[in-house]
């Protein structure tokens, strides 16, 4: 997964999220703005889903799924590349 434009974001502690390259602007809950700031460090799917685990009451069956979409969403607003 290419995670570029994910570094370029801005993003602070309440969820707001602009993407300077082109102009849109997001909102994320906590747990959505953990895993864009592990994203865009570089983190693997596995990394992020133990971090997530540790720190959130979610199975990991619940977590992959979740994830799975939650990038497919990130796909559609160019965020992220397969």
């Amino acid at each position: 997964m290419n995670v570029e434009n994910l570094k370029q974001l801005a993003m602070n502690e309440n969820g707001f999220v602009f993407d300077p390259s082109s102009g849109f602007s997001y909102t994320a809950n906590e747990t959505g703005l953990a895993i864009l700031r592990m994203l865009a460090a570089g983190h693997s799917k596995d990394e992020i889903r133990a971090a997530i685990l540790e720190d959130y009451e979610v199975s990991a069956d619940n977590f992959d799924s979740d994830f799975d979409h939650y990038t497919l969403m990130l796909e559609a607003f160019t965020l992220v590349e397969f």
